[in-house]
């Protein structure tokens, strides 16, 4: 599995704070920054789900599976990509909300692109299903 996140530091925007919210929900292994019209932006790149146990622990503990579960599914662009968005401001307090419209982040999002051989292990070990509160089926990590 190969995982981008992509977010963008805006020339009104402290970098710190910005790569700060990006570390609260990712551990990557690699960043580069390019320049952009209205900043820079951090490429942060890494392989295996470890990277993401920061996003799936804030899942879990939000207690959001489910509405998880759903807006990532909606981002299945392959039989073996997703692409997904959460906001960067709450990312930066440690809250995972997740942005389904293009001017809800007003600050921008931050953007993963996971690549995985089976995209249904990724979403049943990310986000679950649940039955009446609880997990209802998790699986193991994917590739």
């Amino acid at each position: 599995m190969r995982i981008e996140a992509v977010v963008e530091v805006r020339f009104t925007e402290d970098r710190g704070k910005v790569l700060k919210a990006l570390q609260n929900v990712f551990t990557p292994v690699s960043i580069e920054e390019k320049p952009s019209e209205s900043g820079v932006l951090i490429v942060a790149t890494c392989e295996g789900y470890t990277c993401l146990e920061k996003l799936r622990s804030a899942i879990w503990r939000q207690g959001i599976q489910d509405a998880a579960r759903n807006v990532i599914s909606k981002g299945i662009v392959s039989e073996n990509t997703i692409i997904f968005s959460v906001n960067k401001q709450a990312a930066y307090v440690g809250v995972v909300s997740f942005v389904t419209e293009t001017n809800e982040s007003p600050l921008g999002p931050i953007t993963f692109t996971v690549k995985t051989n089976n995209v249904r292990q990724f979403l049943d070990w990310l986000a679950p299903r649940t039955y009446r509160g609880r997990v209802y089926y998790e699986a193991p990590p994917p590739d």
